[in-house]
């Protein structure tokens, strides 16, 4: 398990590196996205801060996974991005279904190895 735990952090940080410098650096493909994803990106480009936020946390958490620095609060971190990842993936462009799969199931793997120390997140006293 441990062995499991460093590989899937270290893909899943290179993951995050990767696309961060891709967009960055603008070196995602040329290929034309469907309409629903177009008018989606857009959207986020109209926004004019939401994907330089994004990936600029990915960038960071990328480092932090492939470093192992703040383990406990990195997975934290990328969870709501996790989750917006496989939903557009799921909802809109099923083409990249698979590594959005690997995006959410990567970051939950993570949060489950550091489950025991979550716990006090949850505890409901007064």
């Amino acid at each position: 398990m441990k062995i499991t735990g460093i590989v899937i952090r270290m893909l899943y940080g290179g993951l995050m590196v990767f696309a961060s410098i891709a967009y960055f650096f603008n070196l995602s493909s040329t290929e034309e996205p469907n309409r629903a994803i177009a008018t989606l990106n857009a959207g986020f480009i109209a926004s004019s801060y939401l994907y330089p936020l994004v990936k600029s946390l990915e960038l960071i958490c990328g480092l932090f996974l492939l470093s192992n620095k703040f383990p406990r609060l990195v997975p934290l971190v990328l969870f709501p991005i996790a989750i917006n990842i496989f939903f557009i993936h799921l909802c809109i462009d099923r083409a990249n279904l698979a590594i959005a799969f690997f995006v959410l199931g990567a970051n939950l793997f993570l949060l489950f190895q550091q489950r025991a120390h979550y716990r006090e997140l949850f505890s409901f006293q007064p």
